[in-house]
Parts: structure tokens; sequence; C-alpha cells
């Protein structure tokens, strides 16, 4: 018994160090005490996967259809700036979207705490009793939320529609997005920018690598290993890829 309590302070100490954060309390009122910040990989993640699989799609049917080089130049920069705007636009109005629904859920959460308190205080109360409390424990939390509009209003919010906190900025889930199509994006053709006579094979080997790497860097926020998650990366892609170049190759001896 006295061995093992010898040792219990350094397991401790070994088991705290492989962990995420630490959980003392002063690092648990240090983390806690951060302001919220958005994350925004979703936005990088689907920029640059897209990038990479929609220019190297153009490549691999340019390709298949043993066209020049210049098409494929000419067709990935118009594709860089054409799809990459498009899909920053897209994701502008959806995230926009998000945001107005949560502001128009607020505004109905006001006029209802306004209009008939003690209906939401009952709400309050249900949602908690769901959770397990009852009695005194339950009117305590009742009242501790109750008491404070915000803290109120936000509970509603999160409890009753499912929704976040806050939403991220449209304008900086968009630019994240072009940025990381068009950087991306532009890893198929670059080996075409150099002139190469056999561009396509270096082309497709830059773009693996390039699916495997954002793969590899999702995993960091996933409970996928890092090897896996590029290899899942890596398969979509080259399922794109293949499809368009069997396309160019069927194609390839169209009239006209």
């Amino acid at each position: 018994m006295r061995r093992r309590d010898t040792f219990s302070p350094v397991l401790s100490a070994r088991r705290n160090a492989m962990l995420e954060h630490g959980h003392s309390p002063e690092a648990i009122r240090e983390r806690l005490s951060r302001t919220f910040r958005p994350s925004f990989l979703r936005d990088w993640i689907y920029g640059g996967i897209d990038g990479v699989v929609t220019t190297f799609a153009i490549v691999s049917g340019v390709a298949g259809a043993r066209l020049s080089s210049k098409i494929v130049l000419i067709l990935g920069f118009a594709n860089l700036l054409a799809d990459g705007f498009s899909m920053a636009a897209a994701n502008f109005l959806g995230t926009r979207a998000e945001r107005d629904q949560l502001e128009r859920l607020e505004a109905i959460e006001h006029r209802h705490i306004d209009e008939i308190p003690d209906g939401e205080r009952e709400e309050i109360r249900q949602i908690f009793r769901g959770k397990g409390l009852d009695g005194e424990p339950l009117e305590r939390v009742v009242e501790a939320i109750t008491s404070d509009r915000t803290r109120w209003v936000q509970t509603m919010l999160r409890e009753e529609y499912g929704m976040p906190e806050d939403v991220r900025s449209p304008l900086r889930a968009a630019a994240s997005t072009f940025v990381a199509f068009v950087v991306c994006g532009l890893v198929p053709i670059v080996p075409y920018l150099f002139g190469a006579a056999d561009a396509f094979a270096p082309a497709m080997v830059a773009s693996a690598l390039a699916f495997f790497a954002i793969g590899s860097l999702k995993s960091r926020w996933s409970p996928q290993s890092w090897w896996r998650s590029g290899l899942e990366t890596l398969g979509v892609g080259s399922a794109a890829a293949a499809a368009a170049y069997a396309v160019g190759v069927l194609l390839r001896n169209l009239p006209g």
C-alpha cells in the first residue's frame, strides 16, 4: 500500500501529461476564461479539398483527351477564380443565413420573456428536469438561469433550438474557403507553368501529396489517425480524378 501511495503522484503527473489539457484548478480557470473563437477549419478543409479535386479533374480530363498544356492553364486558372468565388459566395450566404436565424430566434426569446415570463421559466424547468434534476436543486438552477436575461436567452437558444452561442463570421468563412481553394487548387497546375514535357505525371504526384497532406491535417481535429485520414482524402480525390480522366478518354475522338 505504501508503495502505491508513493508512486501515485508520479503516475498521476504522467497521466495528466498525456491528456490534451491540464485539470488542476488553475489550469481549468485559465482555460475557461479564454474568449471563445469560432473555428474556420471546416471552411479551410472544404475549400482545400474541393480546390485540388476540381483542378486536378480538369488536368486529368485534358490529359485523357490528349489536349495541349495551354488548355490546362486556361481552364485551370479560369476554374480557380470562377469556382473559388462561387464557393466563397455560397459559403458567405449560407453562414449569413445561420447568423440571421440565430438573431431571429434570439429576438423571439426576448419577446417571449417579456410577454410570458412564467411560461419561459417553465420551459427552463422542464429542460433541466429532463436532465435529471428535481425538487430544490432544480428550482435553484431555474432561479440562477432566469435571474440573468442574457444567460436565460442563451440557454433557451442552446437547449430548445440547438443553436450555438455564436455563429462564425460570414466574411471570414467565405475568405477562408476562397484562399484554401486557390492555394490548394494551384498544386495540380504548377508543373504546367514550368512547361514540362510530361507535366501530367508530376501533377498527379503533387495532387496526391496535397490530398494526403490535407487529410493528415484534418486528423488533428478528429479521432482518426493521421495516416488513415490522409488515405481517406487521397481516395476521394483519386476517384474524382479517375472519373474525369475516363471522361477525357471516352470523348477524345469526338468529331469537331
